[in-house]
């Protein structure tokens, strides 16, 4: 054997010689990272600007101390007046969830690609569907009491109404473009109009995520309406603000009524639940109390299902009349019981539409045009927006921090064994549990921190939000890889490190800019309830005529904020995916 042919037979074995190939830098994911180390520092710097020291917590400590020891008793209304002021609250989430749901359906018609008359309505659909989200529920509240008799209502019910369009509208048009075509080609070239292409093939397909996504809207709101009291709606946010106000005797009072508003929370999520398994014949997947309370209830009970089997021989003529299945019948049930609760909500809201001032109205219209400062500068109102942002960004960096370990713990994958991702799972349900903006409330009135309160208060409800979404994102990974890893003798740690944690980064990055976006909207709240931020200017023009194209101009600040938060936050996904 010659040298030449031993250096062929190497390179034959060895492949061509030559540089080790390496993986090209991708530019865009270095600029991603770095856009998210910004964004870590700068939460970091607002937690240090916005006065989180050791010194400020011991002192709000030492007063919350006090208070308690001032205050009286927990307690709650009596029965009959507590009765009177869940069905109000009630009442007024129903409605206006409905009256936003209703409103979503042409929203989301004109704006989704699959389904738009033209290119211009659907601009139109996302513009209204980016307002209606920009402006808080309770700035339209007190916008709304200026027209409207005093302690009536319809203030609560057109301001959640308005609010929840944005969010039903865009979660129903992503529903709407994500449908099989097939359905919808095939009416289509039967000739059927485009009312009749919709109704018959597009809506029926869509008909669930709608009413999932009504649910849990009608969930948030019912956690909101707390701030409504603070507008002069009634309820029971109402009864707890009076409450709070009686400083410090009411405390325990206000702190009896947030105890209620917890466990209707809790009680109408299990409901909705419930009604998720019974109107869509499907068991919930979600693992929220309410989704496992029903899990376990009904373990054991057959989920209805679709009649099946033979079909026997039938006319012509029968074959033009759908038949009353049990299916047909429970869902006609289950409309009729709807109709029931709006007309209920209708009568415990005690709705009445002469309480409306017409000749307020079309001023009031005109009165938030032309935007303006009024008697501030520019840079106030900058300045205050960037407070509010500061204490969304502290906040989620906080709720990160703390939802990384929850979460991971609380998913099925990571958690040593069953007992660990239960007490997690429980923990979380705790946090999400407790209205924040209820906890900002609470904890202003008795610590006096301001926004240093409103940081925690919007922190402890992100680590339930923030920590579910981590949990799930990570059990619904394929396990393949950590199997590998287990099959090599890789431990706990490495696998989560090598194997789950990078995987589930980018679903962390998108649930966290989510969070973010989350916390401005919040944070824009606390100016009614003793903090300071854009909320601040906003409260006080929204409750004098003459102020109110100041109220126009911070509303068309957010909106920018949130803008371009979810531009980033696009991009961001796109990335990292």
């Amino acid at each position: 054997m010659t040298a030449t042919d031993v250096d062929t037979r190497s390179t034959a074995v060895d492949g061509p010689r030559g540089p080790i190939p390496h993986r090209p830098v991708d530019i865009a994911r270095i600029c991603g990272t770095v856009v998210i180390a910004a964004m870590i520092a700068f939460g970091a710097y607002s937690i240090a600007t916005l006065g989180f020291t050791v010194d400020n917590l011991l002192s709000s400590v030492e007063n919350a101390t006090k208070v308690f020891r001032l205050m009286d008793p927990i307690s709650v209304p009596g029965p009959a007046d507590l009765a009177y002021l869940i069905g109000l609250t009630l009442g007024i989430v129903v409605l206006g969830t409905a009256l936003a749901t209703i409103i979503s359906v042409p929203v989301a018609y004109v704006t989704a690609a699959n389904t738009s008359p033209a290119r211009w309505l659907q601009v139109v659909g996302r513009t209204i569907a980016v307002v209606t989200r920009a402006v808080p529920d309770v700035v339209l509240a007190l916008a709304f009491s200026l027209t409207f008799a005093l302690g009536s209502p319809l203030p609560g019910v057109f301001a959640i109404g308005i609010h929840s369009i944005g969010m039903i509208s865009k979660l129903f048009a992503d529903a709407i473009e994500q449908i099989d075509h097939g359905p919808q080609l095939a009416v289509r070239a039967t000739g059927a109009g485009k009312a009749q292409e919709f109704w018959s093939a597009v809506f029926p397909q869509v008909l669930p995520s709608w009413i999932a996504t009504m649910l849990h809207r009608f969930d948030i709101n019912l956690r909101g309406s707390a701030i409504l009291g603070y507008a002069g709606v009634g309820g029971l946010g109402y009864a707890m603000r009076n409450a709070f106000a009686d400083f410090p005797t009411g405390y325990g009072r206000g702190l009896g009524i947030a105890g209620v508003i917890f466990v209707l929370c809790v009680v109408l999520e299990v409901v909705s639940s419930t009604i998720r398994r019974n109107l869509l014949g499907v068991t919930p997947t979600g693992k929220g109390i309410g989704d496992r309370v029903v899990r376990a209830a009904t373990r054991n009970r057959p989920v209805p299902q679709r009649d099946r089997g033979d079909v026997p021989a039938v006319s012509p003529d029968s074959m033009l009349t759908r038949p009353w299945t049990r299916d047909r019948v429970g869902n006609l049930g289950w409309v009729i019981i709807a109709v029931v609760i709006l007309i209920a909500s209708y009568w415990m809201a005690d709705v009445d539409f002469s309480q409306i001032s017409w000749k307020y109205v079309i001023p009031t219209l005109q009165s938030f045009w032309p935007p303006n400062f009024g008697s501030h500068t520019a840079g106030e109102f900058g300045t205050a927006l960037l407070v509010t942002v500061k204490v969304a960004f502290a906040a989620a960096l906080i709720s990160l921090v703390l939802a990384l370990v929850c979460g991971s713990l609380a998913a099925r994958n990571v958690a040593p064994n069953g007992k660990v991702r239960n007490a997690l799972r429980v923990l979380l349900v705790v946090f999400r549990g407790v209205p924040e903006l209820v906890l900002a409330i609470f904890l202003i009135m008795v610590t006096g921190l301001g926004n240093q309160a409103g940081v925690v208060a919007l922190a402890f409800g992100g680590i339930g939000l923030l920590g579910k979404l981590i949990a799930d994102s990570l059990e619904e990974l394929p396990h393949g890889p950590e199997r590998a890893l287990t099959a090599v003798g890789a431990t706990r740690s490495q696998r989560y490190l090598a194997a789950t944690w990078p995987r589930g980064l980018p679903p962390v990055i998108s649930n966290t800019l989510y969070l973010v976006d989350t916390n401005i909207r919040a944070a824009t709240l606390l100016g009614i309830v003793g903090g300071s931020g854009i909320g601040y200017y906003l409260t006080n023009a929204s409750t004098v005529l003459t102020l109110h194209g100041q109220v126009t101009t911070l509303v068309f600040m957010v909106i920018a904020t949130v803008l371009v938060l979810e531009g980033v936050a696009t991009w961001l996904r796109h990335v990292f995916r």
